[in-house]
């Protein structure tokens, strides 16, 4: 895996965001060196006693063993510390790639007193080479020592691919307290809907059951990073975690009728959202950030895979890329995506511009405005299926050479 771009995505935003402190978390980063660089590699976040976690992971069968192993942690509900190890996956690496994060689990269990199931670990880089457990051995030695530092810091050391560091915050009132909710995120390549694509953290200090901790994340999972696409390719390593602290003191949070919860959640799905667009603005040769709203389904479900279908599409994309208005292909793609769909009814515009209507060309068709919209960075695509009340709205970015020449040259 080669090291980060140093090129900055044209759809970046200007500068990393001011993130608060949250109660109960400390971040600190080091080197493992799990590849050839200088730079940070190793992520570590020490939370409070008591914290509560949730999350949801890839679905794709051959995932890690980091996975694995955090499918069944994330049944208890509790967790001490998180442990990300950028540069090496550890994906496909049989019984050595499990021993390697059972070692760092140990390991920092013993540091905090706390039992190795509390201990979350990620890995994220190339697939099939295990994770050198000395390397492992050192890097959380130097992180569990290291001095505090900042979000951005941490953001930045859990990178592979991207080009910029990705974070997002928001706050909710909670039986009249105020709670802070932070996240990071890394992501950019093999970026398809499949549970939550990437290696994304979330915290925040409320006070909130593991159950209903679970239920806020997945609920928001499915409107956010269940709703990007990349390249359509799911990674081994997928992962999302939520920790809540409970050190802001708001009235514990049991169930989704509890005073404050709905806010939470808003709170959780606004920062989930931000960072899920911010993957697609940051996806690998990326020069345009789409869009993609499709109405008029037999169901929200049907919606949803026709919009995947039109958002994965590289006819679509790449027309996207040369702002061509070939709206023939966004009717190519709502026609391939299996679901309920009728040529004469379908309608399809670009931006607010309608191109077509009732399976032909709308009357007077001029594009020129259309042109315009897609000289643009932001990019809205819309189909209405005629059909029903199901909608959906998907987002990707184009495709460009940019992604070739990246993703062919990703082990040199």
């Amino acid at each position: 895996m080669r090291p980060r771009m140093t090129t900055r995505s044209p759809l970046a935003p200007d500068s990393f965001p001011a993130l608060p402190d949250i109660a109960g978390v400390t971040l600190r980063v080091a080197r493992a060196r799990y590849k050839d660089w200088d730079r940070c590699d190793l992520t570590y976040v020490e939370l409070a006693p008591g914290t509560t976690v949730a999350g949801v992971f890839t679905r794709n069968i051959c995932c890690s063993s980091e996975v694995e192993l955090g499918r069944a942690q994330i049944k208890q509900g509790v967790g001490r510390a998180l442990i990300v190890n950028a540069g090496n996956s550890n994906a496909f690496t049989g019984y050595r790639g499990r021993e390697a994060v059972e070692q760092i689990m140990e390991q920092v269990a013993g540091h905090l007193g706390c039992d190795a199931s509390e201990v979350f670990v990620s890995s994220t880089g190339v697939i099939g080479v295990p994770l050198p457990k000395d390397k492992a051995r050192a890097g959380v030695e130097a992180a569990l020592t290291a001095e505090p530092c900042s979000w951005e810091a941490a953001a930045e050391t859990i990178c592979t691919t991207d080009t910029f560091a990705k974070g997002s915050t928001a706050r909710a009132i909670v039986g009249g307290t105020t709670v802070q909710v932070a996240g990071i995120v890394k992501g950019s390549g093999m970026i398809a809907p499949d549970m939550a694509t990437m290696l994304g953290y979330i915290f925040t200090d409320a006070t909130v059951t593991p159950a209903l901790l679970q239920e806020l994340l997945s609920e928001a999972t499915s409107g956010s990073f269940n709703s990007i696409t990349v390249d359509s390719d799911t990674s081994t390593s997928d992962t999302v975690l939520l920790f809540a602290t409970g050190k802001a003191g708001n009235p514990p949070l049991v169930t989704r009728d509890d005073p404050g919860a709905d806010a939470l959640y808003a709170a959780i799905r606004e920062v989930a959202l931000d960072l899920a667009h911010q993957v697609v603005r940051d996806g690998e040769g990326a020069s345009k950030f789409i869009e993609v709203q499709v109405a008029g389904a037999t169901s929200d479900n049907s919606a949803r895979r026709v919009a995947l279908s039109i958002a994965n599409s590289p006819l679509v994309k790449t027309a996207i890329a040369g702002e061509d208005a070939n709206w023939g292909r966004v009717v190519m793609a709502v026609g391939k995506a299996g679901e309920p769909a009728d040529r004469d009814r379908l309608a399809i515009r670009f931006g607010d511009h309608w191109v077509a209507k009732d399976g032909l060309p709308v009357d007077g068709y001029d594009e020129a405005p259309v042109a315009a919209h897609l000289k643009g960075q932001d990019i809205r695509v819309g189909a209405d299926l005629g059909l029903g009340d199901g909608r959906a709205t998907v987002w990707t970015c184009d495709l460009t050479h940019g992604y070739i020449s990246i993703n062919a040259d990703y082990r040199s």
